[in-house]
């Protein structure tokens, strides 16, 4: 049996916790496998060269977001990139930008989630103050729960927000997958709130004016998210306020 071609990783390493550590790109070699993805690679550096290196996973499958980071230039997430991707074996990864740096490839997304989630009340309003827990759920069309699903598929991995220029330049942009998360609320029936009352949260440069339609988020979102359908959608009902 023939052994795989060689890899070579160039890996952004920091860790702002140590006082005299200052970033660096520090240079792997790893044998190749069958199938293998950089997230495989990464846990086979770590466990046999270098057990400091730091980077996140939970899932291992594309659905929890952890292990999102820019790999060759393009933030995607490394659970689903193969090795064999890239012919001439040699492979960046760096850190999302955008985020707070928790070390090497590790970045704080929750916190970003948490704060956005708390600025936009990204939380259903419900119509009815019956909190019974007798009470029946009110029943929902099925074309309506079909599309509201389809919104509710983002895993959260942040890939979106660094491929986005705007937010790069105004941190305060609220970047598509808050406005992803906008319009799943705007779109049920169930929630109390108007276009109106949306317009107040993303009605201006940091949310939905702010978008310079460059689709980075379209692009590279590794769940093919519709997320310049759903900022025009909003555009559209943001616009409809001010008539």
């Amino acid at each position: 049996m023939s052994q795989g071609r060689t890899l070579t990783f160039n890996i952004f390493r920091y860790d702002p916790q140590e006082p005299n550590d200052k970033p660096k790109m520090v240079r792997y070699q790893l044998t190749e496998t069958p199938g293998m993805t950089v997230f495989i690679a990464l846990n086979k550096l770590r466990e046999e060269q270098d057990t400091s290196l730091q980077f996140d996973f939970v899932c291992r499958a594309g659905i929890c977001g952890s292990c999102a980071m820019v790999i060759n230039g393009f933030p995607t997430l490394a659970c689903r990139t193969l090795t064999a991707k890239y012919p001439k074996g040699e492979i960046t990864l760096m850190p999302l930008p955008g985020f707070e740096l928790i070390g090497d490839l590790s970045v704080n997304t929750g916190k970003f989630m948490r704060e956005l989630a708390e600025r936009l009340k990204l939380w259903l309003h419900p119509k009815s103050n019956d909190i019974s827990v007798h009470r029946l759920e009110d029943p929902m069309d099925p074309d309506e729960a079909a599309r509201l699903y389809e919104l509710e598929r983002c895993v959260e991995c942040g890939v979106c927000v660094s491929a986005c220029a705007t937010k790069q330049m105004r941190e305060t942009f609220v970047g598509a997958v808050g406005m992803m998360k906008i319009a799943r609320f705007e779109m049920d029936s169930r929630d109390a709130r108007t276009a109106e009352d949306f317009y107040h949260v993303i009605g201006n440069q940091d949310g939905v004016f702010g978008c310079m339609t460059l689709l980075g988020c379209q692009d590279n979102c590794p769940k093919d998210l519709p997320h310049m359908q759903q900022i025009a959608y909003l555009r559209r009902k943001m616009a409809m306020t001010l008539i």
